[in-house]
């Protein structure tokens, strides 16, 4: 079992987002979340369930391993 001691949930939305041209708001309402829930996750005060990350990762057409990665 990992230890995630010291470890956090590094993303990238924000930097997809923004190359994408998607507001906050549109990106939320495609996923079915708050303006206020894309604002946290931008900022690492959440994070995503699984669920939530792989419908993010759906809207950019990307793998979620790169938006979402464990980091100490």
């Amino acid at each position: 079992m990992m230890n995630l001691m010291g470890e956090h949930i590094a993303n990238r939305v924000q930097s997809a987002r923004t190359t994408a041209g998607i507001t906050q708001e549109d990106l939320a309402e495609r996923i079915g979340v708050s303006r206020q829930t894309i604002i946290a996750i931008e900022k690492g005060n959440y994070t995503p369930s699984v669920l939530l990350a792989l419908k993010v990762a759906k809207v950019f057409k990307i793998p979620v391993e790169k938006l979402f990665t464990v980091e100490s």
